[in-house]
């Protein structure tokens, strides 16, 4: 055979090789892109299951200590205040869920007789409005981008009246057995030291929320107790905090009895916070109105409505937007 024409059929030959050798290389890459979003789309939803189910774990019956120390101070004539330490038992309820949001109600348990209705968190997944603190009980909202909140689960922490406290979003982490959140958000004084201090009105919280493997959880927390004046922030001093739950054969009951009776009353209160909320972007509220502080008024209504009878859903909502419209302020 010439030698052209037995090149000619190499060649040819190698072009339906190369031809093939194409055809299967795109098939592999084909099934290698369908593999990979499938195997990123299952990544996605089992660290959405992780995050649920670690937000969740925080629910139970605890007790719970408060520990905070003043740690570093730019003024070196400060003077350092005392350290605080408390302890009490907690109830920690799922009240509302929903595929992308876990509200948990925290009951403080005095005594058989006596309950405190404490902080709220609700857990918002790619959540695009934050309410950031200014001072002096006002709030401006904040919009995040879809890229900042892509994956991001937002704290919201609600005071005991069901009024905005702070803030703050982030990404759960799951890694080497280990389960947290972190967020930073500027908030009111601590209810330790409100009524107390006047030498700062800005805390800046640096929050990890921790869950461990025991069952147990920790709030921790990096603050910086900051002057706001003129639109200028000074630190006054950081300070370390650290709020453990640890898991306990407690009884619960008076807790869940209380809630029992006020849950529709306080589901009546937060419907018409919603309300409020959506009406006003900015928010600023006044201390006190007849010389009562708005949780003493809340208190007391659900009190009324709920100890001497079963609470219908929607039979305080005018009296409560009465006493919460009495409390906003033109911002």
């Amino acid at each position: 055979m010439p030698a052209k024409v037995c090149w000619l059929r190499a060649l040819a030959g190698n072009k339906k090789r190369k031809k093939n050798t194409m055809k299967t290389l795109m098939i592999i890459a084909g099934c290698l892109f369908a593999g990979t979003l499938f195997s990123q789309s299952k990544s996605t939803a089992n660290k959405l299951d992780q995050d649920r189910e670690s937000i969740k774990a925080m629910c139970g019956i605890y007790k719970v200590s408060f520990d905070f120390a003043e740690t570093f101070a730019p003024d070196t004539a400060y003077k350092f205040h005392e350290r605080y330490s408390e302890h009490g038992i907690e109830q920690v309820s799922l009240i509302e869920e929903t595929p992308t949001k876990i509200v948990l109600q925290h009951l403080l348990i005095i005594d058989d007789s006596t309950i405190i209705k404490h902080w709220r968190q609700d857990w918002v997944y790619e959540n695009k409005e934050i309410y950031n603190f200014v001072k002096d009980n006002e709030w401006l909202r904040t919009n995040l981008t879809s890229e900042q909140a892509k994956g991001t689960w937002t704290q919201k922490v609600y005071q005991v009246d069901d009024s905005p406290r702070y803030e703050s979003y982030g990404t759960w982490v799951h890694v080497d057995g280990k389960h947290f959140w972190e967020g930073t958000n500027d908030s009111p004084l601590p209810r330790r030291e409100f009524t107390k201090r006047k030498d700062y009105n800005v805390m800046r919280r640096h929050i990890r929320m921790e869950i461990f493997n025991n069952g147990n959880w920790a709030y921790i927390q990096d603050n910086e107790k900051i002057i706001r004046e003129n639109g200028k922030d000074k630190l006054l001093v950081w300070e370390k905090g650290m709020e453990y739950f640890s898991k306990g054969k407690y009884d619960a009951s008076p807790a869940l009895k209380y809630w029992e009776k006020q849950k529709a009353y306080w589901a009546d209160v937060r419907k018409v916070w919603e309300e409020v909320y959506a009406k006003y972007p900015d928010l600023k509220l006044a201390a006190k109105v007849d010389n009562k502080r708005l949780y003493e008024s809340l208190f007391e209504l659900g009190d009324e409505t709920c100890n001497s009878k079963t609470y219908v859903k929607g039979t305080a909502n005018a009296e409560i937007k009465k006493i919460i419209d009495s409390f906003l302020k033109a911002s």
